[in-house]
């Protein structure tokens, strides 16, 4: 396939954004958001999550994961090989994380969002549950599995097994 026959990907409108997923909210699909200090963004649809990948996402969404995942930015950091003095500038700079960091980024705020309605919104629950050892996800804690999109996934279907009462 040849580069000028590639689509050229939309450019993500988060105006756009929230008020597609607030039409859908009123229906059985799933909707997802990040609030940051000047915007909140959302979606519910893969389609709308691929634009955010490619748009990227601010660097103050580490920040902002790090109190939903009660996990120090450090440790977030740690996650997504980033090192603290690249993440201090390219915060201070209001750049943008790269496409890999921005879709762990997502799919980690859809577990932990997930992860809080399996646990009727008991954070504190939840977040014990994150640092204690499982043997469904091979004797090691759920958190720890946070640095790549397989792992999010494995601990996503551990929570859907919880919910369902299968603890096998």
């Amino acid at each position: 396939m040849s580069k000028d026959t590639l689509a050229k990907p939309k450019k993500f409108d988060t105006s756009k954004s929230i008020s597609n997923a607030s039409k859908v909210k009123s229906s059985k699909q799933k909707t997802w958001s990040i609030m940051f200090t000047k915007k909140e963004v959302a979606w519910s649809e893969n389609i709308e999550r691929i634009a955010l990948i490619r748009a990227g996402l601010p660097y103050e969404t580490i920040e902002v994961l790090s109190k939903k995942a009660n996990l120090s930015v450090t440790q977030l950091l740690q996650l997504l090989g980033l090192p603290q003095t690249t993440y201090n500038k390219k915060k201070r700079e209001n750049n943008i994380l790269n496409r890999r960091d921005s879709e762990i980024l997502l799919v980690l705020n859809e577990l932990l969002e997930y992860g809080f309605s399996v646990f009727n919104n008991e954070e504190n629950k939840f977040h014990n549950w994150l640092t204690k050892a499982n043997i469904s996800l091979g004797g090691v804690a759920p958190k720890s599995l946070f640095d790549s999109l397989t792992g999010i996934e494995e601990v996503k279907n551990c929570l859907n097994r919880l919910e369902y009462g299968n603890l096998a």
